[in-house]
């Protein structure tokens, strides 16, 4: 039987990220060695985008239309996911549109001089005035960037741009590694296979998800379980495998010692059961809820299953509660980021301290908890079927993220999302996540403003603050991106 610690976390193939430059060919034989420099520069931007979970598809100088041709045949066949265009000196508009518009992925215009400027004292000195022009078109490179926006926006296609210097500006690689990281994330999301287990929390209309809507922004696949598979797994467990997650347990978090042995022996079994469903299927992220109502074995699944979800979520296979698809959708958006991803709600006001109490019952992201996570045993599960063991924590200390994938009026997605601090201090100790938060402009104006956005009440927090991040995301997906604060 698999343990949590070999269960590995579905890997889709690695995203793949365009680079060309531009040039004209017309330059080469009048001016000695431009073309080699502009070489280089494409090969510094090569080598800075490397990485080791992106694969570089670098097509070098593109300097004709027949060559931009056939470079966008090239992107189309590496299926690329992001391209970076480094407009390196003047050059024909012809020479990309024909790469762009074959490749049919979004595009940054890197408009980067080789640094902050021409040394006009060591230029104007030069004797040779054909040599001088060349040296001014290896430092040309704004001037053809008004050409290609003019006609991308003429041709429909959706462009970005980054301006700034080769070398010594490091904003201009913060920016491009927030594309990359974008690129990968959406790439990611493509290939998730997200799990539906359960059905919704009767009545809890704000969390009812247009699935056609999800799987057409987000892509990926969504792959509908019965819990009665579950339940089926639990049975296959053997009783030597249960008390080595039980030990498991014991090594991840801060067991309680009024846990008893009975319920984490109950929950080692549903986390056996869920490593093996999550392989089965390949799940990347998962949404479930189930009354259990009217099958004593389903009810003794579903109320086992937070510490077992908990140790996924951990694992960067985010799980949600109460069928929350739209949350789980920003949960993993945020663990691929890197920062986690808890799933979480308004718990409460301390208008004292101007924080916001945020947490939720259920899973928690484990790796990203202030200290070691707690399990407590509840007698009861507030609102839900059963009882059993509950993990309690607070999110790290620090910067985080919140947020939310809503759907808006007018049947599409936005991301919503605001930088705040969790902060230390008194939590409600109910063996819950639950967190205090300083959020943007003070609690009353911050929920009013984050209302009215219209988010469901579920959203997910992360550690960090990403927005620059989440704003890329949202160009690329082509969705709407809101800031609180």
């Amino acid at each position: 039987m698999q343990t949590a610690a070999s269960a590995q976390t579905p890997a889709p193939c690695r995203p793949r990220v365009g680079l060309f430059g531009i040039g004209l060919n017309t330059y080469w034989p009048q001016f000695t060695g431009l073309k080699e420099r502009l070489e280089s520069y494409i090969a510094t931007v090569g080598r800075r985008l490397a990485r080791p979970d992106v694969d570089v598809i670098n097509l070098g100088l593109v300097d004709n239309p027949q060559r931009a041709m056939e470079a966008g045949h090239e992107f189309r066949q590496a299926d690329v996911d992001i391209i970076f265009l480094y407009v390196t000196t003047y050059a024909l508009s012809a020479t990309v549109l024909p790469v762009v518009r074959r490749a049919g992925v979004p595009v940054v215009l890197l408009n980067l001089s080789p640094g902050p400027a021409i040394d006009y004292a060591r230029f104007n000195a030069m004797r040779d005035r054909t040599a001088m022009t060349g040296e001014w078109l290896a430092w040309c490179s704004a001037c053809p960037m008004p050409e290609i926006a003019n006609v991308f926006n003429r041709c429909g296609i959706a462009f970005h741009q980054i301006t700034g210097m080769l070398e010594g500006d490091p904003a201009v690689w913060t920016q491009i590694d927030q594309w990359v990281d974008a690129a990968r994330v959406a790439h990611v999301m493509e290939h998730n296979r997200l799990g539906i287990m359960g059905h919704y929390y009767t009545g809890m209309l704000d969390i009812y998800s247009d699935l056609t809507l999800h799987a057409g922004t987000f892509g990926g696949h969504i792959e509908m379980i019965e819990v009665d598979e579950l339940s089926a797994l639990r049975r296959e467990i053997s009783d030597a495998d249960v008390q080595q997650r039980v030990d498991y347990f014991g090594q991840v978090f801060d067991v309680q010692p009024d846990c008893p042995p009975a319920e984490l022996a109950r929950a080692a079994r549903t986390s056996l059961a869920l490593d093996c469903l999550v392989d089965r299927h390949q799940l990347g992220s998962m949404a479930y809820y189930h009354m259990g109502t009217g099958s004593a074995e389903n009810e003794d699944t579903i109320s086992s299953i937070i510490l077992g979800n908990s140790l996924l979520t951990a694992r960067s296979i985010p799980v949600a509660g109460e069928l929350e698809i739209a949350n789980v959708q920003a949960m993993k958006i945020m663990d691929t980021f890197g920062c986690g991803g808890s799933f979480t709600e308004y718990y409460g006001v301390d208008f004292n301290d101007e924080v916001l109490l945020m947490g939720h019952d259920g899973p928690g992201h484990i790796a990203i908890a202030q200290g070691k996570t707690k399990v407590r045993p509840l007698k009861v599960y507030h609102g839900k079927v059963g009882r059993g063991l509950s993990v309690e924590m607070s999110v790290r200390h620090g910067p985080v993220t919140m947020l939310s994938v809503v759907q808006a009026p007018g049947g599409k997605l936005k991301l919503l999302y605001a930088h705040s601090q969790s902060v230390p201090g008194p939590i409600l100790e109910i063996g819950n996540t639950n967190s205090r938060y300083k959020v943007p402009g003070g609690v009353r104006h911050f929920m009013e403003m984050w209302n009215a956005q219209g988010p469901a009440h579920h959203c997910a927090v992360g550690v960090e603050h990403i927005g620059a991040k989440i704003e890329k995301l949202g160009r690329l997906l082509g969705v709407e991106t809101c800031q609180i604060g």
